[in-house]
């Protein structure tokens, strides 16, 4: 699994958590996980960038993965994944257009990655007009999320905000509720989608599918 994201701390972070403490999809198949932009900075964090390096990425593990006997039916085929925000980017249609003609993975969110965690939180169905501060914004109000930095913490700014904690996502029971309405409040939203210009899907997140298909986890 190669992940290419926009964000420099907030997805890797949540993808350390759920990998340690989520639950495998199938006994005995675990990934190994490589952050291919981690020291990448400027344009090389945009969407359409990204997807442009990703495609390099493929190929090259395309090669290493036919030279080990490896074939596309097989389970641990390497994938390459991009996690990339609405925000005020340029060219988020063309971005996905090439990462669908070349075969590389997306995991989307209108306007921004804190839309998935919110949903871990609470339903959310109303548009934030592109704005990633009112989804932040509405994180960072939820009951108990302050608590998650410190025992005393009552308030947490939009930077602070960045750095995931494991309480914010993880289940307290075994059932794994949390992450179950996640995925069924993003899947709701989802369904609503009325164009095909993913620039006007507010709001929207498909992080569930890379937890499922690229990650291989069933829930945490």
């Amino acid at each position: 699994m190669y992940i290419f994201t926009e964000g420099e701390v907030t997805e890797p972070e949540y993808i350390d958590i759920i990998l340690k403490h989520g639950t495998p999809v199938a006994p005995g198949r675990s990934v190994d996980h490589h952050f291919e932009n981690e020291n990448a900075v400027g344009k090389h964090r945009k969407p359409y960038a990204m997807v442009k390096d990703a495609v390099i990425t493929l190929r090259k593990v395309q090669r290493e993965a036919k030279d080990a006997g490896l074939t596309a039916d097989d389970w641990n085929y390497p994938q390459v994944w991009v996690l990339f925000d609405r925000d005020d980017h340029l060219n988020i249609l063309e971005a996905r257009q090439l990462a669908d003609k070349h075969g590389i993975k997306i995991a989307y969110s209108h306007p921004c990655f804190e839309l998935w965690r919110l949903l871990h939180y609470t339903n959310y169905t109303s548009s934030f007009g592109g704005v990633c501060g009112d989804a932040n914004s509405r994180l960072r109000s939820r009951p108990g999320f302050a608590a998650t930095y410190g025992r005393n913490i009552r308030t947490v700014s939009e930077q602070q905000s960045k750095h995931m904690r494991e309480d914010q996502v993880l289940s307290t029971d075994k059932e794994q509720r949390r992450y179950k309405d996640a995925r069924k409040y993003a899947k709701a939203i989802n369904a609503r989608v009325e164009t095909a210009n993913p620039e006007k899907w507010d709001p929207f997140t498909d992080v569930w599918s890379f937890v499922e298909e690229g990650l291989l986890l069933s829930g945490y």
